[in-house]
């Protein structure tokens, strides 16, 4: 059975912050639903309704198009340990670029990462949670350090111009890109 509440409560925060994994789906008229894994410290819950994340340059920028275009976000959280539970936080969302006024007061929130382009900034509409029974035992492991790897050490104007060629999503929808390079250390890969 599905429970419905218009904002963040302690139970809800603490199981979001024992998640290794969470999930970002994004739509807008005309195009196809994105639904993407994210994982790293890269989740923040800045109050009980508005939460954000971390997103570094991977292969596309669908979220930011379909924010931009549409603004709805739904991210999910599974809980793989006990007790059962998905969560779910249906919200609009915005990106938040480095060259915006508001990146300084949201990226403080945040340990920057390689790779770095964009934060999204996403004011909770409502938060559901359901049984979760479903969804297997699972064992975290580690993180994957090659996303990471891949950004360090690159030239910023060499990471600049490639990214900034992503000026659109796979359906033609215009995007926002960064010319932001974060280099920092990673943790040993073990």
């Amino acid at each position: 059975m599905a429970d419905f509440f218009e904002a963040l409560n302690e139970k809800h925060i603490a199981m979001i912050e024992a998640q290794p994994v969470f999930f970002v789906a994004t739509s807008a008229p005309g195009a196809r639903i994105n639904l993407s894994p994210k994982g790293y410290d890269a989740f923040r819950v800045l109050s009980p309704t508005r939460v954000g994340y971390l997103d570094l340059a991977g292969s596309g920028n669908e979220t930011n198009a379909h924010l931009l275009a549409d603004g709805r976000i739904t991210l999910m959280f599974c809980n793989f340990q006990q007790p059962a539970l998905i969560l779910q936080i249906y919200g609009a969302g915005k990106p938040v670029l480095p060259s915006d006024s508001g990146w300084d007061a949201i990226a403080r929130h945040f340990t920057l990462l390689p790779g770095t382009r964009q934060i999204f900034d996403i004011e909770i509409e409502s938060v559901q949670t359901s049984c979760g029974w479903g969804v297997p035992f699972m064992e975290f492991e580690r993180e994957r350090q090659t996303l990471l790897k891949a950004h360090t050490g690159v030239d910023p104007q060499k990471w600049a111009t490639k990214h900034s060629n992503r000026r659109e999503s796979i359906d033609g929808l215009p995007t926002r890109p960064t010319d932001r390079y974060i280099a920092g250390n990673l943790p040993q890969e073990g």
